[in-house]
This record gives C-alpha cells, sequence and structure tokens, in this order.
C-alpha cells in the first residue's frame, strides 16, 4: 500500500523583515537594515516629506525596528491566533465556513471559467466573458460572488470584528481588517476558488505570469471607514495576479488607481481610476503599482487574494528582485517552496 506524499513546505524570503517597509506618515516604502543604512539612502527624500529633525528620525526609527520585530514573530503568533479561533470563535453564518458551493458564485464567473477549461478556449473567446478596464494594463472585471454570498460573508466578518477574539493585521499597509486563514475560510473558501475557478481563468488571461501554476495564495479582507484606514497609498503587491472582490457596503470615494509596472519608471501622473462595484473582482498583475483614492462616506469592505506561483517566484523574489533567500515558514508562507513544481516547464515561463 502506498503512503500518501507529504504535504509541500512553503517558504518566504529572509528579505520580508528588511525589505519593502511601509512608512505611512511619509508615505514611502523603505530598505531597512540599519541606521547607517537607512540614512545614506534615503535621508535625502525623508527630509522632502517632513523627516527633519532628530526628533523625527528617532521616531521613524523606532517604528521601524517595531515593525522589523513584528515581521519575525508574525508566523508563529499566527498559528497561535488561528488555534485560539479555531477553538473558541462561534460563527453567526456557519454557511460561509462549508465547502466552496457554485450557487455562491455569479453565473457570470461560473461561465467565465468553465469556458476557460474548455479544449479549444483561448484567450479572444474568454475576454468575450469578462469586461476588459485596460487593455494595455492587461486590467480585467467580472462578477464573482452573488450578493446573498456577499452579505452572509459581511455579517461573519462584522461579527469576527466585534469579537474579543486577538486579530492580525491584514497585510503591512492595512490596518484593519481580517486574515482569512486565521478565520478558518481558506480551506473551504478561497483554495477551492482559487484550484477549481482561478486557475483556468488566469492560465488564459497570464499565462507569462504563472497563472497557470498558481500553487498557494494568501488571502485577506480590508476595511476602510471613518477614523480608521481611509485611503491606500501606491505599491504593487507580493504575488503574481490578484483579485480584488468589492464586498460592501455603502460608500462614496475610495477609488482604485492603477499606474505601470513597478519595473517600469512611472511618475502615476496620469493613473488609471477604477470604482469598486459591489460584488465584482477585478484581476490584475500583482507587479501593477496601485492604490486607493481615500474614502468619502460610509465603510468599503474589499476581499484581496494574492495568487502566487513558486515556479515563477522560486527565481525571482518580487520584494527584494533577488534569487530568494529562503526561510521556513508557517502554511503558504509567502509562496516560495525549496523545489520545482514537478509537472512545470520552467522555460515555458521565461
Amino acid at each position: 500500500m502506498g503512503t500518501a506524499a507529504a504535504p509541500r513546505r512553503f517558504c518566504r524570503c529572509a528579505c520580508f523583515c528588511s525589505e519593502n517597509l511601509y512608512v505611512a506618515r511619509y508615505g514611502l516604502h523603505v530598505r531597512f537594515r540599519s541606521e547607517q543604512q537607512l540614512r545614506q539612502d534615503y535621508e535625502p527624500i525623508l527630509r522632502s516629506r517632513g523627516c527633519v529633525s532628530p526628533k523625527d528620525f528617532q521616531q521613524l526609527l523606532g517604528e521601524l525596528e517595531q515593525e522589523v520585530e513584528r515581521r519575525r514573530r508574525l508566523g508563529p503568533e499566527s498559528a497561535a491566533r488561528k488555534a485560539l479561533i479555531a477553538s473558541s470563535y462561534r460563527p453567526v453564518r456557519p454557511e460561509v465556513y462549508s465547502l466552496l458551493q457554485e450557487s455562491a458564485l455569479a453565473p457570470e464567473f461560473l461561465a467565465a471559467a468553465e469556458y476557460s477549461t474548455l479544449l479549444g478556449a483561448d484567450l479572444k473567446g474568454l475576454l468575450q466573458q469578462l469586461e476588459t478596464v485596460s487593455e494595455e494594463k492587461r486590467i480585467y472585471r467580472l462578477p464573482v460572488f452573488t450578493a446573498p454570498f456577499c452579505q452572509a460573508l459581511l455579517e461573519e466578518l462584522e461579527h469576527f470584528e466585534q469579537s474579543d477574539m486577538p486579530k492580525g493585521r491584514p497585510n503591512t499597509m492595512n490596518n484593519y481588517g481580517v486574515l482569512l486563514h486565521e478565520l478558518g475560510l481558506d480551506e473551504p473558501l478561497v483554495t477551492p476558488l482559487r484550484e477549481r475557478f482561478l486557475q483556468p481563468l488566469m492560465a488564459l488571461l497570464y499565462p507569462d505570469c504563472g497563472g497557470g501554476w498558481l500553487d498557494s495564495h494568501r488571502a485577506f479582507v480590508v476595511k476602510y471607514a471613518p477614523g480608521q484606514d481611509r485611503e491606500l497609498g501606491c505599491h504593487y503587491d507580493n504575488a503574481e495576479l490578484t483579485l480584488n472582490v468589492s464586498l460592501g457596503k455603502t460608500f462614496t470615494g475610495g477609488a482604485l488607481y492603477f499606474g505601470d509596472l513597478f519595473q517600469v519608471p512611472s511618475t502615476l501622473a496620469k493613473p488609471l481610476e477604477v470604482e469598486h462595484m459591489v460584488g465584482q473582482g477585478l484581476l490584475h498583475r500583482g507587479g501593477q503599482l496601485h492604490g486607493a483614492r481615500p474614502l468619502g462616506t460610509g465603510e468599503r469592505w474589499n476581499l484581496v487574494i494574492w495568487l502566487r506561483a513558486s515556479a515563477v517566484r522560486n527565481r525571482l523574489c518580487p520584494m527584494c528582485c533577488c534569487k530568494p533567500d529562503l526561510v521556513d515558514d508557517e502554511g503558504f508562507g509567502d509562496g516560495f517552496t525549496r523545489e520545482e513544481p514537478a509537472t512545470v516547464d520552467v522555460c515555458a515561463l521565461t
């Protein structure tokens, strides 16, 4: 009798603790390895953005040291939160934890995913099923979830937010929201969404970005509201591809804006602005520079799924743009693996 294959071990790149640290006050991502390096690399631009006095710089230094320490503890602390939530939290909408059913998905999304699996399906045919937001930037939109599912998921997220359960930050730029793997929604919701529906879509839309080889993800919900996060600075995602779904509620403002790929110098002088449409998802490359305009009124909740292909990122970390220095991590880590997926033709991704 054969034995089951051991689950794949995912890793992060060691640069996670030193690269791409976001300083919201100065609207800047920085590399931080020492005080001397920080001064040498960023002192002129920091001064231009208001970091002028020695007190300002020491405050910044303290914040960066705290962020580095937070990142070092992130894996074990996240695992501990997930275990406590699993043992103690009582959902208000337990049905959202059931295995993803097609009834939760919009008919347009199901049709596009089904078309993508057909023999002879091609990009031209798939684009007839989607809205092309920008042909140049390769940004697309389509309905993803039904209105009842969006409502049920929002009710569950709000119930969790109001509970006394511990909560991790969704990412390094957002302070309000939920990490779906900690809440226990990775296995029933996000993994089947990626494996059954998103992978065939992305394989046709983004074959050059690993769309056909997606093997992990990081999923979180971000919340924007008065007195909390209201906007999001320009950045790119630690992902090969991204799905961003507007869940609600009622709001004004908060439009997304898109520039060029982060590898291409750009002033963002004329970014593309895209309004949110509740229930609909935007598909874009992770390396596309983007941000969110300030919220006007109301609350905005978005589900963001960073889709990762180890066949791509194992060769080049998108954060430090170097061969990744791998460190074992919890769960999907940051999507790196120590071995290549057995079925991937790496030459096809070159």
